[in-house]
Protein backbone atom coordinates (compact mmCIF):
# COMPACT_ATOMS: atom_id res chain seq x y z
CA UNK A 1 0.00 0.00 0.00
CA UNK A 2 3.09 2.22 -0.05
CA UNK A 3 4.53 1.53 -3.52
CA UNK A 4 8.10 2.51 -4.34
CA UNK A 5 7.99 1.49 -8.00
CA UNK A 6 5.61 1.35 -10.97
CA UNK A 7 4.86 -2.38 -10.65
CA UNK A 8 3.79 -2.03 -7.04
CA UNK A 9 1.86 1.10 -7.97
CA UNK A 10 -0.13 -0.78 -10.61
CA UNK A 11 -0.88 -3.59 -8.16
CA UNK A 12 -1.92 -1.11 -5.48
CA UNK A 13 -4.18 0.63 -8.00
CA UNK A 14 -5.81 -2.69 -8.88
CA UNK A 15 -6.36 -3.36 -5.16
CA UNK A 16 -8.09 -0.02 -4.68
CA UNK A 17 -10.27 -0.56 -7.76
CA UNK A 18 -11.32 -4.00 -6.49
CA UNK A 19 -11.99 -2.63 -3.01
CA UNK A 20 -14.18 0.18 -4.39
CA UNK A 21 -16.02 -2.28 -6.63
CA UNK A 22 -16.61 -4.72 -3.78
CA UNK A 23 -17.89 -1.90 -1.57
CA UNK A 24 -20.26 -0.68 -4.30
CA UNK A 25 -21.61 -4.19 -4.91
CA UNK A 26 -22.08 -4.77 -1.19
CA UNK A 27 -24.00 -1.52 -0.83
CA UNK A 28 -26.13 -2.38 -3.86
CA UNK A 29 -27.02 -5.81 -2.44
CA UNK A 30 -27.96 -4.27 0.91
CA UNK A 31 -30.22 -1.75 -0.85
CA UNK A 32 -31.92 -4.57 -2.78
CA UNK A 33 -32.36 -6.53 0.44
CA UNK A 34 -33.97 -3.56 2.15
CA UNK A 35 -36.17 -2.90 -0.89
CA UNK A 36 -37.45 -6.48 -1.01
CA UNK A 37 -38.12 -6.81 2.73
CA UNK A 38 -41.82 -7.42 3.45
CA UNK A 39 -42.93 -7.65 -0.19
CA UNK A 40 -45.83 -9.91 -1.18
CA UNK A 41 -45.37 -13.15 -3.13
CA UNK A 42 -46.35 -11.58 -6.46
CA UNK A 43 -43.99 -8.63 -5.95
CA UNK A 44 -41.25 -10.97 -4.72
CA UNK A 45 -41.49 -13.07 -7.89
CA UNK A 46 -41.23 -9.94 -10.04
CA UNK A 47 -38.36 -8.74 -7.91
CA UNK A 48 -36.48 -12.01 -8.44
CA UNK A 49 -36.69 -11.67 -12.22
CA UNK A 50 -35.55 -8.04 -12.02
CA UNK A 51 -32.70 -8.88 -9.67
CA UNK A 52 -31.50 -11.79 -11.82
CA UNK A 53 -31.45 -9.66 -14.95
CA UNK A 54 -29.72 -6.72 -13.27
CA UNK A 55 -27.36 -9.08 -11.46
CA UNK A 56 -26.09 -10.56 -14.71
CA UNK A 57 -26.20 -7.23 -16.50
CA UNK A 58 -24.12 -5.57 -13.78
CA UNK A 59 -21.68 -8.26 -12.69
CA UNK A 60 -20.55 -9.52 -16.11
CA UNK A 61 -19.27 -6.11 -17.33
CA UNK A 62 -17.64 -5.47 -13.94
CA UNK A 63 -15.87 -8.84 -13.95
CA UNK A 64 -14.82 -8.40 -17.58
CA UNK A 65 -13.39 -4.96 -16.78
CA UNK A 66 -11.47 -6.31 -13.77
CA UNK A 67 -10.04 -9.21 -15.78
CA UNK A 68 -9.05 -6.85 -18.59
CA UNK A 69 -7.38 -4.45 -16.15
CA UNK A 70 -5.59 -7.39 -14.51
CA UNK A 71 -4.15 -8.48 -17.87
CA UNK A 72 -3.17 -4.86 -18.61
CA UNK A 73 -1.32 -4.64 -15.28
CA UNK A 74 0.30 -8.04 -15.67
CA UNK A 75 1.59 -7.27 -19.18
CA UNK A 76 3.45 -4.22 -17.87
CA UNK A 77 5.42 -6.18 -15.27
CA UNK A 78 6.60 -8.90 -17.67
CA UNK A 79 10.31 -8.97 -18.56
CA UNK A 80 11.28 -7.88 -22.07
CA UNK A 81 14.31 -8.29 -24.27
CA UNK A 82 15.16 -4.60 -24.34
CA UNK A 83 18.64 -4.53 -22.82
CA UNK A 84 17.52 -3.80 -19.25
CA UNK A 85 19.84 -4.50 -16.33
CA UNK A 86 19.75 -8.18 -15.36
CA UNK A 87 20.55 -9.49 -11.89
CA UNK A 88 20.21 -12.92 -10.29
CA UNK A 89 18.76 -14.00 -6.94
CA UNK A 90 19.57 -17.46 -5.59
CA UNK A 91 17.65 -18.58 -2.51
CA UNK A 92 18.67 -21.21 0.00
CA UNK A 93 17.82 -22.13 3.56
CA UNK A 94 17.90 -19.43 4.88
CA UNK A 95 19.42 -16.61 2.90
CA UNK A 96 19.77 -14.93 -0.48
CA UNK A 97 22.74 -14.55 -2.80
CA UNK A 98 22.59 -11.79 -5.41
CA UNK A 99 24.77 -11.22 -8.45
CA UNK A 100 24.62 -7.83 -10.14
CA UNK A 101 26.90 -5.64 -12.29
CA UNK A 102 29.39 -3.70 -10.17
CA UNK A 103 30.69 -0.16 -10.73
CA UNK A 104 33.12 -1.39 -13.41
CA UNK A 105 30.54 -3.59 -15.10
CA UNK A 106 31.94 -6.83 -13.76
CA UNK A 107 29.61 -9.07 -11.72
CA UNK A 108 29.48 -8.49 -7.98
CA UNK A 109 28.08 -11.14 -5.62
CA UNK A 110 26.53 -10.15 -2.30
CA UNK A 111 24.75 -11.95 0.51
CA UNK A 112 21.29 -10.71 1.54
CA UNK A 113 21.87 -7.29 -0.08
CA UNK A 114 20.76 -6.37 -3.61
CA UNK A 115 22.00 -3.18 -5.31
CA UNK A 116 19.89 -1.65 -8.10
CA UNK A 117 19.84 1.80 -9.76
CA UNK A 118 16.90 4.13 -9.20
CA UNK A 119 14.45 4.77 -12.02
CA UNK A 120 15.81 2.02 -14.27
CA UNK A 121 13.93 -1.22 -14.95
CA UNK A 122 15.79 -4.41 -14.13
CA UNK A 123 15.04 -8.08 -14.70
CA UNK A 124 15.77 -10.39 -11.81
CA UNK A 125 16.39 -14.08 -12.43
CA UNK A 126 15.11 -16.04 -9.44
CA UNK A 127 16.05 -19.60 -8.52
CA UNK A 128 16.80 -21.78 -5.49
CA UNK A 129 19.25 -24.48 -4.50
CA UNK A 130 17.20 -26.60 -2.07
CA UNK A 131 13.45 -26.06 -1.54
CA UNK A 132 10.87 -23.65 -2.96
CA UNK A 133 11.24 -20.08 -1.70
CA UNK A 134 9.56 -16.87 -2.86
CA UNK A 135 11.22 -13.55 -3.71
CA UNK A 136 9.24 -10.50 -2.64
CA UNK A 137 10.00 -6.83 -2.10
CA UNK A 138 6.56 -5.56 -0.96
CA UNK A 139 7.08 -1.94 -1.99
CA UNK A 140 8.28 -2.98 -5.46
CA UNK A 141 5.79 -5.78 -6.09
CA UNK A 142 6.66 -8.73 -8.30
CA UNK A 143 6.41 -11.60 -5.81
CA UNK A 144 7.67 -14.73 -7.54
CA UNK A 145 8.61 -18.27 -6.51
CA UNK A 146 12.23 -19.41 -6.42
CA UNK A 147 12.15 -23.02 -7.62
CA UNK A 148 15.15 -25.40 -7.64
CA UNK A 149 16.26 -26.20 -11.18
CA UNK A 150 14.15 -23.43 -12.72
CA UNK A 151 14.75 -19.73 -13.42
CA UNK A 152 11.79 -17.37 -13.10
CA UNK A 153 12.23 -13.80 -14.30
CA UNK A 154 10.46 -10.71 -12.95
CA UNK A 155 10.77 -7.09 -14.06
CA UNK A 156 10.94 -4.44 -11.36
CA UNK A 157 11.79 -0.76 -11.08
CA UNK A 158 12.69 1.16 -7.93
CA UNK A 159 11.54 4.76 -8.19
CA UNK A 160 13.85 6.66 -5.86
CA UNK A 161 17.11 6.02 -3.96
CA UNK A 162 16.82 4.48 -0.53
CA UNK A 163 16.70 1.15 1.23
CA UNK A 164 13.85 -1.35 0.90
CA UNK A 165 13.13 -4.58 2.72
CA UNK A 166 12.65 -7.92 0.97
CA UNK A 167 11.70 -11.32 2.29
CA UNK A 168 10.89 -14.91 1.48
CA UNK A 169 7.12 -15.23 1.09
CA UNK A 170 6.99 -19.06 0.98
CA UNK A 171 7.38 -21.16 4.13
CA UNK A 172 10.65 -23.00 3.64
CA UNK A 173 11.68 -24.34 7.06
CA UNK A 174 12.39 -23.30 10.61
CA UNK A 175 14.45 -20.28 9.55
CA UNK A 176 11.82 -18.89 7.18
CA UNK A 177 10.86 -15.92 9.36
CA UNK A 178 14.46 -14.64 9.38
CA UNK A 179 15.01 -15.07 5.64
CA UNK A 180 15.06 -11.38 4.76
CA UNK A 181 17.24 -9.15 2.62
CA UNK A 182 17.80 -5.49 1.82
CA UNK A 183 17.52 -3.69 -1.51
CA UNK A 184 19.83 -0.69 -1.78
CA UNK A 185 18.54 1.68 -4.46
CA UNK A 186 21.28 4.04 -5.62
CA UNK A 187 21.52 6.97 -8.01
CA UNK A 188 22.45 5.77 -11.52
CA UNK A 189 26.20 5.97 -12.02
CA UNK A 190 26.90 6.18 -8.28
CA UNK A 191 27.31 2.55 -7.23
CA UNK A 192 27.70 2.53 -3.42
CA UNK A 193 30.49 0.84 -1.54
CA UNK A 194 29.45 -2.69 -0.62
CA UNK A 195 28.96 -3.24 3.09
CA UNK A 196 31.25 -6.24 3.60
CA UNK A 197 30.23 -6.49 7.27
CA UNK A 198 26.58 -6.93 6.38
CA UNK A 199 27.53 -9.37 3.65
CA UNK A 200 29.54 -11.51 6.04
CA UNK A 201 26.74 -11.38 8.62
CA UNK A 202 24.31 -12.56 5.97
CA UNK A 203 26.52 -15.54 5.17
CA UNK A 204 26.84 -16.48 8.85
CA UNK A 205 23.14 -16.00 9.53
CA UNK A 206 22.18 -18.29 6.66
CA UNK A 207 23.75 -21.31 8.36
CA UNK A 208 21.09 -21.68 11.02
CA UNK A 209 17.54 -20.49 11.76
Amino acid sequence: MDPAGPSAGLIAGLWWVMLAGAAALTLFVLVLLAFSWGRSGQEAATGRVWTLGLGLGLTLPVLAALVGYGFWVGERILPRDDGALRVTATARQWGWQFTQPGPDGRPVTTENVLYVPAGQPFDIEITATDVIHSFWVPRLGGKMDAVPGRINVARLTAGTPGELEGLCAEFCGLGHSAMRFSVIVYEPGAFPEIDQTATAAGRDGAEAP
